[in-house]
């Protein structure tokens, strides 16, 4: 009963720490350090064992665990993170992310139908996810080239606003951070999770989704727009409509950057040709070698090539700062929580009902996940926190890890979607002057509906 106290404590802290706006990963390790300082001085064990990770003081044990985390993730899982987004920022530097987002954007001028518009964007949206896995990025370029053409049909700006926030919600793809770490815990590639735990669960998820756009945003301006909520100029681009983006136009061939990537992990993979072994830092280190070749060769400026290139290495510190020291420091949280028992107890509760313990392990772990990322408005922040708990939550009811760590995954990014203070909705609603609150009042149902369905479909075809 006391390790249950500690966790509930730890969560509340935590979640108490960051809506405060305190500094996330800071919050999670002081919380974890705290957590394990307590069990430090009343068990009578030490709480590491073994000649590489004890330090045969209490004190310096506690301290190690932050040190064990971080040799642990900066080796695998934070240098692929750290290079794909400096893979990215180079992509916006050159001018190759805004390319593709045009090339991919252009066949929806055709679409004449307000809200079959707005769910085939939708749909767009979430597929060129894949590929820009940043939610802030890839909403300030749809609000660029996709926004205006949902207004210029007959869409509300609220509704235009709430499909470009949803269009990063499965957050999906080997390049995006929580799916790397999903990977990690399955013990297979981001290739192989990518292909046969996401896509499968997500063209259903996505479908669901978009039917779901389609009819709620059509009902909900038709109900707001007679009931005076919603007026005439709502349905107009307003005169100081203006998206600030930094990124550069760039030739077309260039839109082929952000996809090599994939393409490269997927050909060099068991789905196609397995005689070479290529990683993902390996595959993503590859295609900015060769981004920067064709850019030397087609503007024939090395020096100015040479000076974009900087921004690759200036995207893996950035990233370190805000996502792998978040890892990290999640890591040692985690360890923490741990180490009090309670998470055992609360495992070893579930494990033991026969036949619903499993839906009732997923039903907490999507219920933490979708509670986590709507008050801090980061789907990382909520995942990191608590995926590694999966494993042996899905080890105990004898579930595969991907039936348990998919869905889970998937809806800490459809939480964030429903939160007024993630970054995606806040960036998106200012550009189109829309409250944050309206925008997510029209996100919520979307994505209640996005959620049972990722989670029905993990059922059927994991």
């Amino acid at each position: 009963m006391f390790g249950i106290i500690c966790v509930l404590l730890g969560v509340i802290l935590v979640g108490f720490l960051i809506v405060k706006r305190y500094y996330a990963p800071w919050s999670l390790f002081l919380v974890g350090i705290i957590l394990l300082a307590v069990m430090a001085t009343i068990s009578p064990e030490p709480l590491l064992h073994g000649a590489k990770s004890a330090t045969k003081s209490a004190f310096f044990d506690v301290i190690q665990y932050f040190t064990n985390q971080s040799k642990s993730i900066l080796v695998g899982l934070g240098l692929n993170i750290m290079i794909i987004s400096g893979f990215a920022d180079y992509l916006d530097k050159i001018g190759a992310t805004r390319s593709m987002v045009e090339i991919a954007a252009k066949p929806l001028s055709y679409v004449k139908s307000p809200y079959l518009l707005l769910a085939l964007a939708y749909a767009l949206g979430q597929l060129i996810n894949v590929f820009i896995p940043s939610a802030v990025g890839l909403g300030v370029l749809m609000m660029l080239m996709v926004y205006p053409l949902l207004i210029s049909v007959g869409c509300s700006n609220v509704a235009a606003v709430a499909c470009i926030i949803t269009m990063s919600a499965l957050d999906l793809g080997p390049a995006s951070a929580n799916s790397i770490l999903t990977a990690k815990l399955a013990s297979i590639s981001p290739m192989e999770y990518f292909v046969d735990g996401q896509i499968p669960v997500a063209i259903v998820t996505v479908i669901a989704v978009a039917a779901t756009h389609f009819f709620y945003q059509k009902f909900m301006d038709k109900r707001d727009l007679a009931s005076g909520k919603l007026t005439a100029k709502d349905f107009e681009l307003h005169s100081e409509f203006e998206v600030k983006d930094e990124r550069k136009s760039a030739p077309k061939i260039y839109a082929l950057f952000p996809v090599l990537p994939i393409v490269l992990l997927f050909i060099f993979s068991k789905f196609v040709y397995s005689g070479y072994r290529v990683e993902l830092a390996t595959a993503m280190m590859t295609c900015t070698l060769f981004s920067f070749l064709v850019d030397c060769l087609y503007t024939r400026n090395f020096r100015k090539s040479c000076e974009n290139i900087k921004s690759f290495f200036s995207g893996m510190g950035r990233v370190f700062a805000s996502t792998v020291s978040l890892i990290i420091c999640a890591g040692v949280f985690a360890d923490g929580l741990k180490a009090t028992g309670g998470i055992t107890t609360i495992i070893n509760a579930a494990a033991s009902m026969e036949g619903t313990g499993g839906m009732i392990m997923l039903l907490v772990m999507c219920g933490i996940m979708i509670l986590a990322s709507f008050v801090t408005g980061s789907g990382n922040a909520a995942f990191f926190a608590f995926s590694s708990l999966l494993p042996t939550a899905a080890k105990s009811v004898g579930w595969d890890i991907l039936v348990m760590a998919c869905p889970v995954q998937l809806v800490a990014g459809i939480a964030r979607s429903m939160s007024p203070i993630a970054g995606v909705t806040i960036s998106v609603a200012k550009i189109a002057n829309v409250s944050p609150f309206a925008a997510v009042a029209r996100t919520i149902p979307p994505m209640i509906v996005g959620t049972m369905v990722s989670i029905a479909a993990s059922f059927v075809f994991l």
